[in-house]
């Protein structure tokens, strides 16, 4: 991860040609703690096989499937903190997170020109990111249709469920390695027992009443 802690982007694909279709999705809109994660990519000419919404996929499954998304497939992730998300809200810092992906990934395909950009749910960062500049079509279970949201989707829960288990390690009361900062029982009792951390959502209303 670069020093300003926001983007992050790698991969080493195939030959590319121009008009690419990129997919886009993300992990942590919901929790209440830790950021919101997006990744793009453009698959390879030979993409894993089994790819599949994130959530539908076992823990076992999308282990394996990452490292092949990451090996055959160019990608990049994009990141928008916590301090993002109560400055801007989470669907802002969403929209924000996606277009860092693209950016970076654009970044990294050098002249190779973006033909379309496709987002799961129903909205893009099209006219609501002012940074965002490319084509883009929103599918409503994008991640479960078209292979290379899947993709996306994988690298995107499996990254942000990495960052929650490293923190974890520093705040080990919430649980995060198990629960990635959702409002599981587990975790609200741990937020009224011990308070509020650093990647806690003080703009999600469960933190907000605990720290008053």
């Amino acid at each position: 991860m670069p020093a300003n802690g926001i983007a992050v982007s790698a991969g080493n694909g195939p030959a590319l040609q121009s008009g690419l279709v990129v997919g886009v999705d993300e992990a942590g809109r919901g929790p209440l703690a830790g950021p919101v994660v997006a990744a793009a990519v453009v698959l390879g000419a030979a993409p894993p096989q089994g790819l599949a919404d994130s959530k539908v996929l076992s823990a076992a499954r999308r282990a394996r499937l990452e490292p092949a998304i990451r090996e055959t497939c160019h990608w990049a992730l994009g990141i928008a903190d916590v301090e993002e998300i109560d400055r801007l809200n989470i669907f802002a810092a969403t929209m924000l997170a996606m277009t860092r992906a693209v950016a970076a990934l654009t970044a990294q395909l050098g002249e190779s020109g973006i033909g379309m950009v496709l987002i799961d749910g129903n909205m893009t960062p099209a006219r609501r990111c002012a940074e965002w500049v490319w084509p883009a079509r929103a599918i409503v279970k994008g991640d479960a249709s078209e292979p290379c949201i899947s993709a996306a989707s994988i690298l995107a829960k499996e990254h942000r469920d990495r960052l929650m288990r490293a923190a974890a390690e520093a705040f080990p009361h919430y649980g995060w390695e198990r629960n990635a900062g959702y409002g599981t029982a587990e975790h609200l009792s741990a937020l009224r027992r011990h308070g509020a951390t650093p990647h806690h959502r003080r703009s999600f209303a469960p933190v907000a009443a605990v720290i008053g």
